[in-house]
């Protein structure tokens, strides 16, 4: 999964934006994982459109959603150093 925390803002159709999530739908029954409309877009703008690249698409979105199943699978998200608890058991003052 990609660790990169920079954003993009993507303006498209109201088409390809139906497309997308048409994908993710179809991806999702294909692989029963959950495959997010974000998880589809990254891919897209990885591998791109061409249409000898599906199989690599196809690799990228399920790596993508499989990678974001272990992330919930494991906890989630963790919580910021400032919060987390000391070595012994405390949380730390603020």
């Amino acid at each position: 999964m990609i660790d990169d925390t920079t954003r993009v803002l993507l303006v498209l159709s109201q088409e390809t934006l139906d497309r997308a999530r048409i994908l993710a739908g179809r991806t999702t029954a294909a692989l029963k994982l959950p495959v997010s409309l974000q998880i589809v877009l990254r891919a897209l703008l990885a591998v791109g459109l061409r249409p000898e690249s599906r199989a690599a698409f196809a690799a990228c979105v399920e790596s993508e959603a499989r990678a974001v199943h272990r992330r919930r699978r494991s906890g989630g998200r963790t919580r910021p150093r400032s919060v987390q608890e000391t070595p012994d058991g405390d949380e730390p003052s603020r």
